[in-house]
């Protein structure tokens, strides 16, 4: 995390920053940590937690309960909000949750003065969105560890973009998190879990594959891809 910060620039001195918590070992890593930083740091910010919670989801006052527990524990702001995941039909739509995720957070970091939204995503999570684009759209586009949005008035950080996904496991299992599980009914079906089974497959051949995919990312070669 501290490289990821050092090599994007991504924690400055006085970030008010919004930390996306779903509940699971990514998101719960990344506030813990970042909150445990605060303490020697060599710059100050300001940490806001925020959950979303959607209208499918099941058993939700007592991930409620546990989620504040742990926010209150390590003595982090927290705000919930719901939101409707459903479309105009009636039906799950893996596109209209992310994009009223999305929608919500953007607008609680302007209500609460967050010039920054840090999200979980992890390096196996930009390695297959890469894969993704480059299989179902043609383009050659992953999740950039910065991106400002908004000409620059919310920036969203990704600081767990050079952990994989294993050391996080591994990390949430030590420290005893609240258990969380999926409720989403199409995560087993899903595109990316068909790249993380594809991803594997080649590992067993070369076990840099995720660390070059990577890597290819700031390693274009425009000389060899022009068309």
């Amino acid at each position: 995390i501290g490289r990821a910060i050092a090599d994007y620039k991504l924690i400055e001195d006085g970030d008010r920053i919004l930390v996306g918590v779903s509940g699971g070992k990514d998101s719960l890593t990344l506030l813990k940590l970042l909150n445990e930083r605060k303490k020697w740091a060599p710059v100050s910010y300001e940490l806001i937690a925020i959950h979303i919670e959607t209208d499918y989801e099941r058993a939700t006052r007592s991930r409620r309960n546990a989620l504040t527990k742990f926010f209150k524990d390590n003595g982090v702001k927290c705000y919930f909000r719901k939101i409707k995941i459903r479309n105009r039909k009636g039906k799950l739509s893996c596109f209209w949750c992310s994009w009223n995720r999305r929608k919500a957070i953007f607008l609680a970091a302007d209500k609460l003065g967050c010039n920054k939204v840090a999200l979980g995503h992890h390096k196996d999570d930009i390695i297959e969105t890469l894969l993704l684009n480059m299989f179902y759209h043609g383009e050659f586009a992953a999740m950039n560890p910065r991106q400002e949005l908004f000409g620059g008035k919310i920036v969203i950080i990704r600081p767990l973009c050079h952990v994989e996904e294993g050391a996080l496991r591994k990390f949430a299992g030590e420290s005893d998190f609240p258990v969380q599980v999926c409720t989403c009914p199409n995560s087993d079906a899903s595109k990316r879990r068909l790249m993380k089974n594809i991803i594997k497959r080649v590992e067993r051949d070369c076990k840099f594959a995720k660390t070059n995919i990577f890597r290819s990312i700031s390693r274009v070669k425009e000389d060899y891809i022009k068309i």
